[in-house]
């Protein structure tokens, strides 16, 4: 990947990782049916893929 591909998918999962955050830190409303989307796994999945693409951008800054 390039350095332009690999930037683009580090601010995606960074903004992926604070939206899932956001929603998964709102309380419960009492009444509703509960969430059925895992927010807060969804928020590590993509800080994982933000952490692997900022450490594959050191890794191709070291290369050249």
């Amino acid at each position: 990947m390039s350095v332009e591909t690999t930037l683009v998918v580090a601010a995606l999962a960074a903004i992926a990782a604070g939206v899932c955050g956001w929603l998964g830190a709102r309380p419960a409303i009492p009444g509703r049916p509960p969430r059925l989307a895992p927010w807060r796994l969804l928020m590590l999945i993509a800080f994982a893929v933000m952490v692997t693409a900022l450490g594959h951008l050191v890794a191709i800054w070291r290369g050249s």
